[in-house]
C-alpha cells in the first residue's frame, strides 16, 4: 500500500472513532431522557446522573427520584437519592422510537435513611426483567401497563436506632402479556405478587406509645411474621379484571383475602382516569368548588361503564379474633363467654340503626355464630349480573333493594371455595 494511502486510512479511523464517543453518549442520554419522560406518566421524577453506553448496555451514574405532583404543598417532596451505579443491559432501540432493555440492575443498598430517629435500610439482589420505554409525545394505559415484565429483591431490612423493625425474605412481582411485551394492541395480561418471609416487630412503639405497647404486647402482635401473594388477569377488550387472590397471611394472627371481578376496566378508561388525575394535580387545592363539582361527574362519567361481576372479603382467624374478644372482655370486668353474650345480645340494635331490616337476618346469625367459634367471616357481592357501579349507587336509595341488586351474603365458618 502506498505510505500516503496509509496515512489517510489512519486519518479516517481516527476520525471516525472520535465522532462515534459523542453519537455514543448522545444516544446513552437520550435512553435515560425517555425514561425519565415516560415515568412521569406515572407520578415519577427521575433524575439521571451521567450515563454512557457500551456495546448494549447503558450505565448511569446515580439517580434522585422525586414523587411528581407534590412540589407546592406545604409538606417537603417525597426525595430519594443514591450515587450508586445503575446498569441498563441489552438495551435496543425499536424502528418507532421506543427501547427495550432486557434487565435493569442495582447494586446491593446499605444506607441510612433518617437521623431522628436513626433510620437504616439493607435491600440485596435488586433487578428488575423486561423494561419497556415507549415512544411519543403520550404515554397511553396499553403502553403503561407493559413497562415492566418483572421486579424482584432480595433481602429486605429496616432498622430504627439499630434494632430490626421490618424485614422479607424475597419480592417478586411478575407481568405476562398477550402478545409479547411492546405491542400497540394488547389483549390481556396476567399479574403477580409475592412477599415472602415477612417480619414485623413492634416493640419499639413502646418508646413513643407505652399504652399502645402494652394492648400489642397482650394480643401477641409485638413479633408478626407472614407472607402477602396476589394474582390477577386482565382482559383489554372488555375491561375485565379478576383478582382471584390478594392475600395477607400472618401466622398465629389470622389470614385476610380480597377478591374482584369487574368488567368495563378498558384502556380507554384507565386513560380517562390519568388524564383527570393529571388535570386535578394540576388544579392543585386551590381548585373552586364549580371545579370540583366537574371534577366529581366527570368521574362518574368516567365510571358508567364500569361495572361490579362479584367480590369478597374473606378472613380466617389464627388466634387474633379469639385474642381480641378476651382482651375486652377483661376490660369490661367480665369473661369471655360473658362478654360474648353480652355483644350478641346487642347485635340486632345495632344492625336495626342502620334502618335496613333485611340485614338483620342477613348479618346477625353468622356474626353470632363466628362470635361463639371464631374460624372464618367472609362478606361477598354476587350480583345475578354485571351491575354498573352508578346504578348501583342510585339504588342505594332503597337499601332493601340494594341487598338484592347485590347479591351479598355473609357467611361464618365455612370452607374457602
Amino acid at each position: 500500500m502506498p505510505m500516503p494511502s496509509f496515512k489517510l486510512l489512519l486519518l479516517a479511523s481516527a476520525a471516525t472513532g472520535v465522532l462515534m464517543q459523542p453519537a455514543s453518549a448522545l444516544e446513552a442520554q437520550a435512553f435515560v431522557d425517555r425514561v425519565a419522560e415516560v415515568y412521569q406518566h406515572i407520578g415519577y421524577d427521575f433524575e439521571f446522573g451521567p450515563a454512557t453506553l457500551d456495546g448494549d448496555t447503558v450505565t448511569v451514574d446515580g439517580v434522585t427520584v422525586n414523587m411528581a405532583g407534590l412540589e407546592g404543598t406545604e409538606d417537603e417532596p417525597t426525595s430519594f437519592t443514591t450515587d450508586t451505579v445503575i446498569t441498563f443491559s441489552g438495551v435496543t432501540e425499536r424502528p418507532d422510537g421506543s427501547y427495550m432493555a432486557q434487565s435493569v440492575t442495582i447494586p446491593d443498598i446499605d444506607a441510612d435513611f433518617a437521623e431522628e430517629p436513626t433510620g437504616h435500610i439493607t435491600l440485596s439482589d435488586i433487578r428488575l426483567d423486561g423494561l419497556y420505554v415507549p415512544a411519543g409525545d403520550t404515554v397511553p394505559a396499553t403502553d403503561i401497563l407493559q413497562l415492566v415484565a418483572s421486579i424482584s429483591t432480595g433481602p429486605l431490612t429496616i432498622e430504627r436506632e439499630g434494632a430490626q423493625v421490618f424485614a422479607y425474605e424475597r419480592m417478586e412481582a411478575a407481568n405476562t402479556f398477550n402478545p409479547e411485551q411492546g405491542s400497540d394492541a394488547l389483549v390481556d395480561m396476567t399479574a403477580s405478587l409475592s412477599i415472602t418471609g415477612m417480619a414485623l416487630d413492634l416493640s419499639s412503639i413502646e418508646e413513643d406509645d407505652p399504652g399502645a405497647a402494652e394492648t400489642i404486647e397482650q394480643l401477641g402482635l409485638t413479633n408478626v411474621t407472614g407472607d402477602i401473594t396476589q394474582r390477577l388477569t386482565w382482559s383489554m377488550a372488555d375491561g375485565r379484571m379478576v383478582v382471584d387472590e390478594f392475600l395477607f397471611d400472618f401466622a398465629d394472627v389470622g389470614a385476610l383475602d380480597i377478591n374482584l371481578d369487574i368488567t368495563g376496566m378498558t384502556p380507554a378508561v384507565l386513560d380517562q382516569i390519568y388524564a383527570m388525575q393529571a388535570q386535578m394535580a394540576a388544579t392543585g387545592e386551590e381548585a373552586s368548588e364549580e371545579q370540583s363539582q366537574a371534577q366529581m361527574m366527570q368521574g362518574m362519567a368516567i365510571m358508567q361503564g364500569v361495572s361490579i361481576a362479584g367480590a369478597s372479603i374473606r378472613y380466617d382467624d389464627a388466634s387474633l379474633a379469639g385474642k381480641l374478644l378476651d382482651y375486652f372482655a377483661a376490660q369490661s370486668g367480665s369473661d369471655r363467654a360473658g362478654f360474648v353474650e353480652g355483644l350478641k345480645a346487642t347485635l340486632p340494635g345495632l344492625v336495626a340503626q342502620s334502618g335496613i331490616p333485611a340485614l338483620n337476618d342477613l348479618v346477625v346469625p353468622p356474626v353470632s355464630a363466628f362470635l361463639d367459634d371464631p374460624q372464618s367471616i367472609e362478606i361477598a357481592v354476587a350480583p345475578p349480573s354485571p351491575t354498573s357501579v352508578l346504578v348501583l349507587m342510585a339504588a342505594a336509595a332503597n337499601p332493601a333493594g340494594l341487598i338484592t341488586a347485590l347479591g351479598l351474603s355473609v357467611q361464618a365458618n365455612q370452607q374457602a371455595d
